[in-house]
């Protein structure tokens, strides 16, 4: 039997259906937030900056491109929507930008890379 995209429901459950929209629309700034995290993070390369600023604290981009085998400037671009989508803040020391994550954006990517670090000592323990 083929899948039928229609929905055949008799009666919506009006209060469901209210109860779910109250849910988003309460929940709008939190859904926003993390579309946007999970919209930058979706990037390999932003993903494991992200992951070594959280297990470094604050790295500047000289050493991120040498850790990454990437330019500078291709570094600095992934730092810059980074911290345009609100996810790292800067700290200048003479002529050396530090990036680093911001304390309330860690704790949505904490599990994310909680998860790296598991998979990572799975593996070095079989």
């Amino acid at each position: 039997m083929k899948n039928n995209p229609t929905c055949i429901r008799v009666f919506a459950d009006e209060k469901q259906i209210n109860i779910c929209k109250e849910k988003l629309q309460s929940g709008s700034s939190a859904i926003r937030q993390l579309s946007n995290i999970l919209a930058l993070t979706g990037n390999e390369t932003r993903l494991g900056i992200l992951f070594l600023l959280a297990e470094e604290g604050e790295l500047c981009p000289c050493d991120l491109a040498d850790i990454l085998g990437m330019s500078i400037p291709a570094v600095s671009q992934h730092l810059r929507k980074m911290r345009d989508g609100n996810i790292v803040h800067t700290r200048r020391e003479a002529q050396t930008i530090y990036y680093s994550i911001k304390e309330d954006q860690m704790e949505l990517l904490r599990p994310l890379f909680n998860h790296i670090t598991n998979q990572k000592f799975k593996i070095t323990t079989l």
